[in-house]
């Protein structure tokens, strides 16, 4: 078993930054490629992006590449996700998720082994 929880989530205007951190614990944190997802009221979770292992690949999704940055600290059992120039359309709750393996552009929810609760974020216009 892994246990996440996020952390970092709140209410920011737009053009401002947010940084979302998950700490893991249980099992070994480096085993795992980490990802974010998100899910907007009425929508369904949505992939954001992943890094692998060792933090040398990561993939976005298209709506937030250039924007976000994900990144993990193996030493910590935490994976982050640096969000710059936030939009009105980047409100969603925010989950972080251990993969069972690193999947890149084709990371899809089924390929989630454990979820964290989540965390609001919320950007005003």
């Amino acid at each position: 078993q892994v246990q996440l929880v996020e952390s970092g989530g709140g209410l920011v205007q737009a053009g401002g930054s947010l940084k979302l951190s998950c700490v893991a614990s249980g099992r070994t944190f480096s085993d795992y490629p980490m990802g974010w997802f998100r899910q907007a009221p009425g929508k369904e979770r949505k992939f954001v992006t992943v890094i692998n292992r060792s933090g040398t690949q990561t993939y976005y999704g298209d709506s937030v590449k250039g924007r976000f940055t994900i990144s993990r600290d193996n030493a910590k059992n935490t994976v982050y996700l640096q969000m710059a120039s936030l939009k009105p359309e980047d409100t969603a709750v925010y989950y972080c998720a251990a993969l069972g393996f690193y999947g890149g552009g084709g990371t899809r929810s089924k390929d989630v082994r454990y979820w964290g609760q989540g965390t609001q974020v919320t950007v005003s216009s």
